[in-house]
């Protein structure tokens, strides 16, 4: 029997509604208390307490920006409703008084937002407080609090004050960044970074980090490469978890145990946390994917699950313009959770399908009640017989959603063609697919090609990916020339500057090879043939916006190819650490000298001093790199050869919709292979980052700007 799991979005989502029920659960789940490893590892379900009347207790919600990124990745306006919530408002906006409603803070605890959550006491905005803090507050911080609240008098105004743990924000159900913004990468490399800035963004991605082991409700085994800032965030969460179990005599993790217990088949009911830096590997920054999730990212530049689209605004009449839309892409879009993860013409062909069946439904609703059109069932229709109407009253709003959501992803697979074509981007992906194979005069060719897409950075992405790639010495007349011809297709080489730096210190690392079951090969003909039919159906509509007569060579020019079934660097990584016996040796080579953190164990620990100590021992030649922050804890040969079920991977500096993609690929592939049962996985893999960012921010705001520092 597989046991259910919940997903960390679940988890998080779980703890945001109880939060929104101003931290109330029903009797029986008093015990669980914010326990997520409670009853069999589900966070058990909250409903909204209601007030005399039968209806929810109606509160205001007030978050600062990152409790806002937080709330909107996982929940929507009317989520907000159910829950009792009229109004939401920043912290830092001008705000009227409502005195007779409550009021609900989720915010980071920093002295600004404590000095405004003070203002409000004082002017008397709403009738009581409960804070929520996203992380935990620390001790000085509280007590300056407390001396404000006593000398302003407020303190009767105050009827709940909260640690949540909840300072990440998750995108998909197990992705999840700490929203430390687009210069984590730059500010850990940089010689002109501050020793103060990075103590402070380590300390940011320890609480983060034990945030998400707080939700998940298991204390993980830490794994990391020596040296860096891996082993130093890995070393500082070793020391706050241990410092958490011996000082809390309830500490977050207490039934932890009964999660060991109810597990006795796996290889480890404890998780492992797999720490990495991002120069590990990073051609996954720079790639052009062919799923769908992310080409989303790349060329719609998705943020926080929100994406903007530009659509006719009269189909029929293209003369009148375009408009841009926004559309949400959650986890309640039924069409995006099944295909994120999917090579984009087979989520063409979903389309294609899922578009004949609504047609075929609404066709079997008009045709019982005679109706000539769905829109007609809003009248009396005295044919009609009042069961059929009945049944087709009930069924039209789920109808109408499927509609509108199958209306939003032509829209999208719409403005993805359009980029597709534009920019090229299956030829760059089909190159990307064989790039050991490209010869110095192919590549200086094609860099020079000017009918190559209309994006300079396309092809400074596909030159820096085979630079890391290739074996082949360049000379540095070989350089010039293709520094020349990127700088003639005007793109800005600075990030070319700084990656011949890291060079031989990513290629030491990288990894990527096929898995031993051969990878689906598409012949072009009936895989693809969703991808056709739905060219006939958006023709019309891309006339417009000049794609037209070419799109049939637009798809004739991608249906000859698939993504090959690899494994990319970080999963090699994480499958040496989860699952050694079925590792390649070179994996495994790659990781027997990481370290091991088990904060539970008295043995398994490390020095740690401070980051700003370590940033000056300096061992990789990087400039304002991370050098290593001394003796760690090496593995046992049984450590190095434990083996488990679920993993947290986190990359510092940065990460990829390609690796979270990748890995889940693999989970699902081997964990499938072990045995479990039909559309269930044996393994769970987590994947987070200080922030999940595109190759255009990766590229432009990390790499060239570390790149001009160098020059």
């Amino acid at each position: 029997m597989v046991t259910q799991t919940q997903s960390l979005r679940d988890r998080q989502v779980a703890s945001l509604e109880k939060i929104l029920n101003l931290n109330s659960a029903s009797p029986e789940q008093s015990t669980a208390q914010h326990d997520p490893s409670a009853a069999n590892g589900l966070i058990p379900q909250a409903t909204p307490i209601l007030n005399s009347d039968g209806d929810p207790i109606w509160k205001v919600l007030v978050f600062d920006n990152l409790g806002r990124d937080i709330i909107s990745s996982v929940l929507r306006v009317n989520d907000l409703r159910a829950w009792g919530v009229t109004i939401h408002l920043n912290l830092s906006s001008a705000r009227h008084p409502i005195p007779d409603v409550p009021v609900l803070y989720l915010v980071e605890p920093t002295a600004a937002n404590l000095a405004l959550i003070n203002q409000d006491l004082s002017r008397n905005l709403y009738s009581e407080a409960y804070i929520n803090f996203l992380s935990s507050i620390p001790r000085p911080l509280m007590e300056d609090f407390a001396a404000q609240i006593a000398e302003a008098g407020t303190a009767e105004s105050i009827n709940q004050v909260f640690d949540q743990y909840l300072n990440f924000i998750v995108a998909e159900p197990d992705l999840f960044s700490l929203g430390l913004g687009k210069e984590t990468y730059w500010t850990l490399n940089s010689a002109n970074a501050k020793d103060e800035d990075i103590d402070t963004l380590v300390d940011k991605i320890v609480s983060g980090l034990f945030s998400v082991v707080v939700t998940m409700g298991a204390i993980p085994i830490i794994r990391c490469p020596r040296g860096g800032a891996a082993e130093m965030i890995a070393a500082k969460l070793d020391r706050k978890l241990r410092d958490h179990i011996l000082n809390s005599k309830d500490n977050l993790f207490s039934s932890q145990s009964q999660r060991s217990a109810s597990t006795p088949t796996l290889p480890s009911s404890r998780p492992v946390l797999v720490i990495v830096d991002r120069n590990v590997d990073l051609i996954p920054m720079l790639s052009h994917s062919w799923t769908y999730q992310s080409l989303v990212h790349d060329v719609l530049k998705m943020h926080l699950n929100r994406i903007t689209v530009e659509t006719p605004i009269d189909e029929d009449n293209p003369a009148k313009g375009r408009t841009k839309k926004a559309y949400d892409l959650t986890s309640s879009d039924f069409f995006w959770s099944r295909n994120a993860g999917i090579p984009f013409p087979q989520v063409a062909e979903d389309i294609d399908s899922e578009l004949t069946k609504y047609k075929d439904d609404a066709n079997e609703i008009t045709r019982k009640t005679g109706a000539s059109s769905l829109e007609d069932l809003q009248t009396d229709n005295p044919n009609t017989s009042a069961q059929h109407l009945k049944a087709a009253i009930t069924l039209l709003p789920e109808l109408r959603e499927r509609k509108a959501t199958l209306d939003m992803h032509m829209n999208i697979a719409t403005a993805l063609l359009k980029g597709i074509k534009d920019r090229q981007l299956d030829n760059f992906f089909q190159i990307e697919e064989n790039i050991t194979k490209q010869a110095r005069t192919q590549m200086l060719e094609l860099l020079n090609d000017g009918s190559k897409g209309n994006e300079p950075l396309d092809k400074l992405r596909l030159f820096l990916i085979w630079f890391l790639s290739t074996e082949q010495e360049l000379s540095r007349a070989d350089m010039e020339r293709f520094e020349e011809a990127l700088t003639k297709a005007d793109a800005d080489i600075a990030a070319l500057t700084y990656v011949k730096r890291v060079r031989e210190i990513t290629r030491m690392t990288m990894m990527t090879s096929a898995p031993n079951q051969p990878a689906p090969q598409s012949t072009g003909g009936e895989l693809f043939k969703g991808f056709s039919s739905i060219s006939n159906r958006l023709t019309d509509r891309l006339a417009s916006g000049a794609l037209g007569t070419n799109f049939e060579n637009l798809i004739s020019g991608v249906k000859n190819f698939l993504p090959a079934n690899k494994d990319i660097t970080i999963t090699k990584i994480v499958e040496s650490l989860m699952d050694p016996t079925s590792a390649s040796s070179s994996a495994i080579s790659k990781t027997e000298d990481y370290l091991y953190f088990d904060p539970r164990s008295a043995n398994a620990r490390g020095t740690m001093p401070a980051p700003s100590q370590a940033r000056h021992q300096q061992s990789s030649g990087i400039p304002g790199a991370l050098g290593s922050i001394g003796q760690g804890t090496g593995a046992s040969f049984g450590q190095r050869r434990q083996g488990f079920s679920e993993a947290i991977v986190f990359t510092v500096g940065g990460g990829s919709m390609d690796e979270y993609g990748n890995l889940q690929d693999w989970a699902k592939r081997t964990g499938a292979a072990g045995g479990a049962a039909a559309g269930t996985s044996r393994r769970r893999v987590v994947y987070g980052s200080t922030e999940i960012l595109n190759a255009e921010d990766f590229v432009v705001g990390e790499l060239a700007r570390l790149g001009k520092e160098d020059r």
